[in-house]
Protein backbone atom coordinates (compact mmCIF):
# COMPACT_ATOMS: atom_id res chain seq x y z
CA UNK A 1 0.00 0.00 0.00
CA UNK A 2 0.77 3.43 -0.79
CA UNK A 3 2.25 5.87 2.43
CA UNK A 4 0.48 8.84 2.37
CA UNK A 5 1.26 12.27 4.23
CA UNK A 6 -1.26 11.92 7.03
CA UNK A 7 -3.49 15.08 7.37
CA UNK A 8 -5.85 16.46 9.75
CA UNK A 9 -8.06 19.55 9.33
CA UNK A 10 -9.68 19.54 12.79
CA UNK A 11 -6.24 19.97 13.89
CA UNK A 12 -6.04 23.16 16.06
CA UNK A 13 -3.45 25.50 14.61
CA UNK A 14 -0.65 27.15 16.66
CA UNK A 15 -2.41 30.31 17.43
CA UNK A 16 -5.51 30.31 19.24
CA UNK A 17 -8.13 29.84 16.62
CA UNK A 18 -8.46 26.87 14.47
CA UNK A 19 -8.32 27.03 10.69
CA UNK A 20 -12.09 26.42 10.58
CA UNK A 21 -12.68 29.22 13.26
CA UNK A 22 -11.05 31.59 10.01
CA UNK A 23 -13.53 30.95 7.40
CA UNK A 24 -17.22 31.69 7.30
CA UNK A 25 -19.43 28.62 7.97
CA UNK A 26 -21.28 28.79 4.59
CA UNK A 27 -17.34 29.24 2.51
CA UNK A 28 -17.54 26.93 -0.44
CA UNK A 29 -14.41 25.07 1.16
CA UNK A 30 -16.12 23.33 3.49
CA UNK A 31 -18.51 21.80 0.63
CA UNK A 32 -16.32 21.13 -1.34
CA UNK A 33 -14.17 18.89 1.89
CA UNK A 34 -17.35 17.41 2.34
CA UNK A 35 -17.98 16.07 -0.99
CA UNK A 36 -14.99 14.88 -1.84
CA UNK A 37 -15.04 12.76 1.52
CA UNK A 38 -17.81 11.24 -0.42
CA UNK A 39 -16.14 10.46 -3.66
CA UNK A 40 -15.36 6.67 -4.13
CA UNK A 41 -11.32 6.71 -4.98
CA UNK A 42 -11.31 3.74 -6.92
CA UNK A 43 -11.28 6.10 -9.89
CA UNK A 44 -7.65 6.99 -9.04
CA UNK A 45 -5.14 5.18 -10.02
CA UNK A 46 -2.54 5.70 -7.23
CA UNK A 47 1.16 4.44 -8.11
CA UNK A 48 2.51 2.46 -5.56
CA UNK A 49 6.25 3.98 -4.16
CA UNK A 50 8.83 1.75 -2.85
CA UNK A 51 10.65 5.18 -1.41
CA UNK A 52 11.46 8.87 -1.09
CA UNK A 53 8.83 10.92 0.44
CA UNK A 54 5.36 10.12 1.02
CA UNK A 55 2.63 10.85 -1.16
CA UNK A 56 -0.46 13.57 -0.47
CA UNK A 57 -3.45 11.50 -0.17
CA UNK A 58 -5.55 11.97 -3.26
CA UNK A 59 -8.54 13.04 -1.36
CA UNK A 60 -6.65 15.94 -0.28
CA UNK A 61 -5.17 16.98 -3.57
CA UNK A 62 -8.50 16.31 -5.58
CA UNK A 63 -10.21 18.88 -2.85
CA UNK A 64 -7.42 21.40 -3.44
CA UNK A 65 -7.61 21.65 -7.07
CA UNK A 66 -11.74 21.44 -6.77
CA UNK A 67 -11.38 24.83 -4.90
CA UNK A 68 -8.77 26.60 -6.75
CA UNK A 69 -10.83 25.94 -10.16
CA UNK A 70 -13.67 27.18 -8.37
CA UNK A 71 -12.20 30.02 -7.38
CA UNK A 72 -10.34 30.83 -10.82
CA UNK A 73 -7.12 30.14 -10.09
CA UNK A 74 -5.43 27.08 -12.63
CA UNK A 75 -1.99 27.56 -12.35
CA UNK A 76 -0.23 24.89 -10.13
CA UNK A 77 2.40 27.52 -9.27
CA UNK A 78 -0.30 29.94 -8.06
CA UNK A 79 -2.16 27.39 -6.33
CA UNK A 80 0.84 26.37 -4.59
CA UNK A 81 1.34 30.00 -3.95
CA UNK A 82 -2.50 30.36 -2.24
CA UNK A 83 -1.59 27.27 0.02
CA UNK A 84 0.47 29.64 2.10
CA UNK A 85 -1.21 32.88 1.84
CA UNK A 86 -5.22 31.80 1.45
CA UNK A 87 -7.24 30.89 4.20
CA UNK A 88 -9.72 29.09 1.93
CA UNK A 89 -6.72 27.08 0.58
CA UNK A 90 -5.08 26.18 3.21
CA UNK A 91 -8.30 24.85 5.14
CA UNK A 92 -8.49 22.71 2.11
CA UNK A 93 -4.82 21.74 1.94
CA UNK A 94 -5.11 21.07 5.65
CA UNK A 95 -2.07 23.55 6.15
CA UNK A 96 0.05 21.43 3.85
CA UNK A 97 2.02 22.61 0.82
CA UNK A 98 2.01 20.47 -2.23
CA UNK A 99 4.48 21.49 -4.85
CA UNK A 100 3.21 23.04 -7.88
CA UNK A 101 4.88 19.94 -9.62
CA UNK A 102 3.11 17.74 -7.42
CA UNK A 103 -0.23 19.64 -8.34
CA UNK A 104 0.43 19.63 -12.08
CA UNK A 105 0.91 16.17 -12.24
CA UNK A 106 -1.82 15.35 -9.95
Amino acid sequence: MSSFIPFDRSQPYLLPPDLKSWLPSDDVAHFIVAAVERVALEAFSVPRRTGGKAQYHPRLMLALLIYAYANGVFSSRRIERATYRDIGMRFVAANLHPDHDTIAVF
